[in-house]
Parts: structure tokens; C-alpha cells; sequence
């Protein structure tokens, strides 16, 4: 794996998914904290989701990326749309 990923998804200390940390953000060199940098409620897709819906979900939506969570809003990871297409 590599490249700029250009996103840091932020979870509570369970694991659960926050939030996320944009370019803006991660390259900012101003003391802010979390919870105010980070922009909340993120699109997410669980694991069983299929492949084509979520690919013409992130087409619908511009999205470039989407974060994969469990049930439970446990982050299980992120996806790409170019990884995908």
C-alpha cells in the first residue's frame, strides 16, 4: 500500500468511528483539537456490501473514498473508488 491517503478516520477509544480528519486538517500546523477539526458523521458501508452498489453509491455522491464499519460502527477499514473501478 501506499500514496497520500489525504484522510485519517478518528475513533473513540471502542474503536467506533467519529469522525474523519481531512487534508486541511492533518497538514494544519495549528494546535486545534479533534473533535473540532474533524468533520462528524462520514459515509460508511458495512463489509457484506457489493461491490457495484458501493461503487454507484461513491459515483452519486463524489465520494473518493468510503470507510468500512461494522454493525456496530466499529471502523473495519476504507475503500477507494479507484480501487474499485
Amino acid at each position: 500500500m501506499g500514496g497520500d491517503w489525504g484522510v485519517c478516520v478518528v475513533t473513540n477509544a471502542s474503536g467506533i468511528v467519529q469522525g474523519l480528519l481531512g487534508r486541511e486538517a492533518l497538514r494544519s500546523r495549528e494546535p486545534v483539537a479533534v473533535e473540532e477539526a474533524m468533520t462528524l458523521g462520514p459515509s460508511t458501508i458495512r463489509p457484506s456490501a457489493r461491490r457495484d452498489a458501493v461503487l454507484q453509491r461513491m459515483r452519486d455522491q463524489g465520494l473518493s473514498r468510503i470507510v468500512v464499519t461494522h454493525p456496530d460502527g466499529a471502523f473495519a477499514g476504507v475503500v477507494r473508488r479507484e480501487d474499485l473501478e
